[in-house]
Order: C-alpha cells, then sequence, then structure tokens
C-alpha cells in the first residue's frame, strides 16, 4: 500500500517502478508519449481520467490506487446466453417418467455438440439450438441412475455430465454468464469426482481455472491448476500420456495467472520449464477438448508478450506459428485477434482492419463477442483514415458496437 499523501504522479511512478515496467511500454500501451509519461510522473502535468484509466489499467490497479484507497467495481460483460439454456441449467427438464437415454447415446450428443462448438463458424447458434434438450436429457439419466443398481451406467452419465459441462462452462463465459460460468465447473467438478475418473478430475480443475481467471480471480486460477497438477504427477507421458497432456494444460492455466498479474518473467519461465517439455514429449492433441500440444504453448508465448506490451516480440513469435492443424477454431481466432491487438499496439491501422475483417469471415459470432474486437474497431473510426476509417465503421455496424 502506498502512502496516502503522494500525489498521483508519484503514485504513478511507484507502481510502474514495484512491476519493472519502462515508462516507453507503458505510454505505447495507453497511447501518449514517453516524454509526457515522463511529465505527469514528475508532477509537470495531470492526467485526464481517460488516460489515467488507461494508465492503471496497463499497471495492473484500480484507477481508485491512483487517487485514493477504495478500489473501483469492475464492469459486468454483456449477457448473450441463449434463455433455454439457462432455463434447462435452473432444472427445467423432462418427468420422472420419462424413458431415459443410454450413455452411449448421449456421449455422442455430447461429442457431436463438442466438435460444433470447435469448429463451427455459428457455434453460439447451433449451440443454442442443440444444448437445451441436451442438458435435460443428461440431467435426466443422471438423476435416474442415482438409484439404479447398475453402476457401470451411473459412472458413464456421471463423465458425459461432466464432458457436457464443460462444454457449457466455455459457452457462458463467452456469452457473458460468467456466474454460470462458475456454476457449471462446479457441477463438472462434482460429475468427475462422483464418477471417481482422475482425468475428468483435472479436465473440470482446468475448467473451472478458466472460470476463476474470467472473473479475475487470478490467485485462485493459478492455486486451482497447480494443486491439480500435482495431483497428475505420478503420471508420465510414457504410462499416461493423456494425464501428461492434461497436466501441461493445467500449467498453461497458471502461466496465463502469472502473466495476468503482470509476473512475466514468473510466466515465460513456467510456459518454458514446465508447460513446453510436456508439449514437446507428448505432442499435439486435444485431451478432453483443451487443444494442448507445443502450437498451443507457443501460442501463449504471444500472449505472455502481448500483455507485456512487448507487441513487436510478439509478433516476432506469431510468425513462427501455423495454426492449420488446430482442431480448435477458437484458439485460432483468438490468436489472430491477439496479432490484431498487436498491430493495434502499434498503430498500424491497415493490419488491424485486415486481420479484424478476416476474423468476421472466420467466426462471426465470435467477433460480434469479443469486447477487445470492439475497442479495436471504434479506435479505427477515431484515428484512421477516411477509407480505413468508413470501413471501420461498416464493421462495426455489422458488429453493433456504434
Amino acid at each position: 500500500m502506498v502512502a496516502p499523501d503522494l500525489s498521483i504522479g508519484d503514485r504513478i511512478r511507484h507502481y510502474r517502478q514495484a512491476r519493472h515496467r519502462r515508462q516507453d511500454v507503458i505510454a505505447g500501451l495507453v497511447g501518449i508519449t514517453p516524454d509526457y509519461l515522463s511529465q505527469i510522473e514528475r508532477g509537470l502535468k495531470v492526467p485526464a481520467l481517460p488516460v489515467l484509466h488507461a494508465i492503471a489499467r496497463e499497471l495492473g490497479v484500480p484507477t481508485a490506487a491512483l487517487l485514493a484507497e477504495r478500489a473501483d467495481t469492475p464492469t459486468a460483460p454483456s449477457d448473450t446466453t441463449a434463455p433455454a439454456i439457462t432455463q434447462a441449467l435452473m432444472g427445467y427438464g423432462p418427468f420422472r417418467s420419462t424413458p431415459v437415454h443410454p450413455p452411449h447415446v448421449l456421449r455422442e450428443r455430447v461429442e457431436s455438440a463438442w466438435r460444433t462448438w470447435q469448429t463451427s463458424p455459428n457455434r453460439f447458434t447451433e449451440a443454442a439450438g442443440v444444448l437445451p434438450e441436451l442438458i435435460a436429457d443428461v440431467e435426466h439419466a443422471t438423476r435416474a441412475h442415482r438409484t439404479s443398481n447398475d453402476r457401470a451406467a451411473h459412472r458413464d452419465t456421471l463423465r458425459v455430465a461432466a464432458d457436457l459441462y464443460f462444454l457449457l462452462r466455455s459457452y457462458l463465459r463467452r456469452t457473458g454468464r460468467l456466474d454460470l460460468s462458475l456454476m457449471a465447473a462446479d457441477r463438472a467438478i462434482r460429475a468427475a469426482e462422483d464418477a471417481d475418473d482422475p482425468l475428468r478430475i483435472a479436465a473440470a480443475s482446468w475448467n473451472l481455472g478458466h472460470s476463476l481467471l474470467a472473473t479475475q480471480e487470478l490467485e485462485g486460477a493459478e492455486e486451482v491448476a497447480v494443486r491439480a497438477t500435482q495431483q497428475l504427477h505420478p503420471y508420465d507421458a510414457a504410462s499416461k500420456p493423456n494425464h501428461a497432456a492434461m497436466a501441461g494444460a493445467l500449467q498453461l492455466v497458471a502461466v496465463v495467472a502469472a502473466a495476468r498479474r503482470r509476473d512475466w518473467w514468473a510466466a515465460r519461465e513456467r510456459l518454458s520449464k514446465k508447460a513446453q517439455p510436456v508439449a514437446l514429449r507428448v505432442g499435439e492433441g486435444n485431451v478432453m477438448w483443451t487443444v494442448f500440444g507445443p502450437t498451443n504453448v507457443k501460442l501463449h508465448e504471444v500472449s505472455i508478450e502481448l500483455e507485456a506490451g512487448e507487441s513487436g516480440e510478439a509478433l516476432r513469435a506469431a510468425d513462427a506459428i501455423d495454426t492449420s492443424g488446430l482442431p480448435s477454431l477458437e484458439r485460432t481466432f483468438t490468436f489472430i485477434l491477439e496479432i490484431a491487438r498487436c498491430y493495434d499496439l502499434r498503430r498500424e491501422d491497415a493490419a488491424v482492419l485486415l486481420h479484424l475483417l478476416e476474423l468476421e469471415k472466420m467466426a462471426p459470432e465470435d467477433l460480434v463477442r469479443a469486447p477487445l474486437a470492439g475497442e479495436m474497431v471504434r479506435g479505427l473510426i477515431r484515428r484512421s483514415r477516411a477509407r480505413h476509417a468508413r470501413q471501420a465503421e461498416a464493421l462495426a455496424e455489422r458488429m453493433k458496437v456504434l
């Protein structure tokens, strides 16, 4: 905690130096000159509120921390969740007398839903069409088998339920219902534990970690990931390659948590010493739909450098990555969005627009739900030359961000 009588400039310098951030990097991320930031820190200039807010965001502190001791409340993301999915999660299912689908039928439906979620450019619309009935049927089967003498069927149904809630956690996070995303993650853990399935228990922890990342519970996310990794420690890549891959995916959760805490070196070290060796041993894969492998590790390297404001280094790392073999369209989408952000930080407007238009063609429903994309489009409209600004305005209209 800083002294209460420090000026705004002194507070900014205190937090910047405590986080080992350079003036030119912070200034570039905020959109001001290093000289202007230097004048702010020396008390020669008083920043406007938008500039102060941007500085606070890049320093990883509440804006209020640069003025007072009380933190601001973050804005909740917009909700685009299909109402029928919310109703299904709340228990609007079939009557108890309805026949129960066998586990293998439910598994085929869940795996089909997962393939759609990872590959379809219109995955939100398609998910809204299949998930409500699937949730109801899986929940109905789980309840029915709870009092059944068929223990094998009960366990298989619990596995299916865990896999379904992994998917729901991802869907709900992307549609802005972080509360329901946490609920889905919790249900996945309960189903995996009741099934006594070590791999799915680890995958449930991975999902919970991502839900905690989305709510900015960074320490909690890292703790969950590290603990789950330790529980998988007895398994090695030779005897249990899927367990090893799952442990590697959990390491990436901890990497993201460290990067978002702005502990760049811890993130880089965990990536190179913990996640990368596992990825090289197990190769490319999609265990429990985590898309873990060498390519995903490289994508996280780009993410770290972008979070650190090193856009040039992030672009150099991105040039060496081929995402054509990834099984997840979402992961490729996120990668291209981060490239667009790198160019945005460098004010290379043509490149930003080019990548945003590529994302619109690739996954228009994802683009509409990406706050960062909306922020970049509005920035293009404000600062670009007339031709690029007109294209950005048309894109903003299609994204409904104006």
